[in-house]
C-alpha cells in the first residue's frame, strides 16, 4: 500500500516546526516594522534592535537610498529581464564584477541573482562524481545543501580543528587517488553563528601538503575584516591561497545578491556551468546600480568599519566584563551563552521584548545542543555607546531570573509542551 506523501506532516513536523503554534509571529517570522536601524517597532512597540546584519549601517544611508531611487526611477523593478546567458547582460553588470574582483583582490569576479543558491550552485559546478569534498562539520546550510547535490565522496571535519582537517585531508586524498578525481576544500571566513574565523591561514598552508583547491564563504567576513575590508583572507594575510571566494550583498551591503570571486578561468568556466545562474533571471538593476553605489561607500568610507568594530570592543568587553559567555567569537557577531531549556528561552526572550525592550535573535536546540541558550547579537555601525549600556543593563537582570528559576516557574505554567 502506497502511503499518503502528506502523512508524516501531520505526525512529524521537524524540530522548529512543532513549536509553530506557540512561537509563529513573534519568537519566529516576527514582523518588524519601521526604517532599517537600531530602533524598530515590534508588536507596536519600540524596541532595540540586535537582530539584522546592516554591519555598516548602509541600508538607510541618504546616498544609498537615492541610488536605489534612482535606479528604479530609471530602470523598473523588472530590467534586465532574462537570465545574463540570454538577455539579461548589461555594461552595469560587468562594472560591478570588475570593482568586486578589485576589491577582494582577485583576477575576475561573476554576479550571483542570489547567495543561498549561488554558492549551492558553485559547489555543484566545481565537483563531478570522482571528485572529493571536504568541509566544516558546522558549515552554513547553504554549504550543506550544495554538498548535497554531490553525487561522489564527503567527508566533514570537526569545526575549526586542525587535527580533523588534515585526517580528513588523508582520507580524502587517498580516495581521489582512486577515483581519479580532485579534492575541494570548503570553510567560512565567519561562521555565522559562534563568530569565529575560519582558519584560513592554516588551511592555505596546508595546500603545500595536500593538493586541494579551497572555496570560502565570506558572507560576515566582507565589509568587516581585514584592513580595507575585503574579508578574512586580508584579515588572516591568505587572500591568495583562496581559490574561489564567496560572499552575499545580504550583510554589509545591506542588500540582496552575491559575488564570486577567483581567477578569470575559473569564473569563465563557473559562468557557464553554474545552473543557478544560467536558468535564472539577472540580478535586476536596482540591486546592480545600488550595489555600486554601497561597494563605492566601503571602499571610500573606512570610518564606517572602525565605528563599527568600536561597537563591537564595546559590547563584547561589557559583556565579559559582567562575566557573560561570549565563547571565542574574534569576530562582530556577538553570541550569549546560558544554560536552559526551549520554554525558558521563550520566557526570557518574551521579557527582554516586552519589559526590557530589546529584540535579538534567539538560537537553540538543534542548532546549538540541548540545555543551551544562543542569545546572538549583531552590532552595527548604526548602534551607540548607549545602546550597549542599555542592553548590558537588561541582561543582568533576565540572568538573575533565569538563575533563580524565575522563567522555569513562568514557562511550567504557561508553554506547552510539545
Amino acid at each position: 500500500m502506497v502511503k499518503d506523501l502528506f502523512a508524516r506532516i501531520q505526525d512529524n513536523k521537524g524540530p522548529l516546526g512543532k513549536w509553530a503554534s506557540q512561537a509563529e509571529g513573534y519568537f519566529v517570522f516576527p514582523k518588524l516594522e519601521g526604517e532599517l536601524g537600531p530602533r524598530m517597532t515590534f508588536k507596536g512597540k519600540k524596541v532595540l534592535n540586535w537582530s539584522i546584519n546592516d554591519y555598516l549601517g548602509l541600508a538607510n544611508h541618504p546616498e544609498v537610498r537615492k541610488a536605489d531611487a534612482d535606479a528604479a526611477l530609471e530602470y523598473g523593478a523588472a530590467y534586465p529581464m532574462g537570465a545574463r546567458m540570454m538577455s539579461g547582460h548589461t555594461s552595469v553588470h560587468e562594472q560591478l564584477e570588475n570593482e568586486l574582483a578589485a576589491f577582494v583582490q582577485k583576477e575576475s569576479a561573476y554576479l550571483l541573482n542570489f547567495g543561498y543558491q549561488g554558492i549551492m550552485s558553485c559547489i555543484d559546478a566545481l565537483v563531478t562524481k570522482n571528485d572529493i569534498i571536504v568541509y566544516d562539520v558546522d558549515a552554513h546550510a547553504c554549504i550543506i545543501d550544495g554538498v548535497r547535490l554531490h553525487m561522489g565522496k564527503r567527508f566533514t571535519y570537526k569545526h575549526n580543528d586542525l587535527e580533523s582537517m588534515e585526517k580528513n585531508l588523508q582520507r580524502a586524498t587517498k580516495m581521489a587517488t582512486e577515483t581519479g578525481g580532485g579534492i575541494l576544500f570548503i570553510t567560512e571566513g565567519v561562521f555565522g553563528m559562534r563568530g569565529q574565523q575560519g582558519k584560513l591561514k592554516e588551511i592555505v598552508a596546508m595546500k603545500e601538503k595536500y593538493n586541494f583547491r579551497l572555496l570560502v564563504d565570506d558572507a560576515h567576513g566582507f565589509g568587516t575584516l581585514g584592513k580595507t575590508g575585503a574579508g578574512a583572507g586580508e584579515e588572516q594575510g591568505c587572500q591568495d591561497g583562496i581559490d574561489v571566494y564567496f560572499s552575499t550583498f545580504a550583510k554589509s551591503m545591506a542588500s540582496i545578491g552575491a559575488f564570486l570571486a577567483a581567477d578569470k578561468d575559473i569564473i569563465d568556466y563557473l559562468k557557464y556551468n553554474l545552473r543557478s545562474q544560467m536558468f535564472a533571471k539577472s540580478l535586476p538593476m536596482i540591486q546592480t546600480v545600488g550595489a555600486l553605489k554601497r561597494l563605492q561607500l566601503l571602499r571610500e568610507n573606512p570610518g564606517l568599519k572602525d565605528k563599527l568594530w568600536e561597537n563591537v570592543n564595546a559590547l563584547q568587553s561589557g559583556l565579559k566584563e559582567k562575566g557573560f559567555n561570549i565563547g571565542d567569537t574574534n569576530t562582530c557577531i556577538t553570541p550569549v551563552y546560558l544554560e536552559g531549556s526551549i520554554p525558558e528561552a521563550m520566557i526570557m526572550v518574551n521579557d527582554l521584548r516586552e519589559n526590557y525592550g530589546i529584540f535579538l535573535s534567539i538560537v537553540v536546540y538543534p542548532v546549538i545542543p540541548k540545555g543551551i541558550i544562543l542569545l546572538r547579537m549583531i552590532p552595527t555601525a548604526s548602534h551607540t555607546l548607549e545602546d550597549i549600556n542599555e542592553t548590558l543593563s537588561a541582561f543582568e537582570a533576565i540572568r538573575e531570573k533565569l538563575v533563580n528559576g524565575t522563567y522555569k516557574q513562568i514557562a511550567a505554567k504557561t508553554v506547552e509542551n510539545v
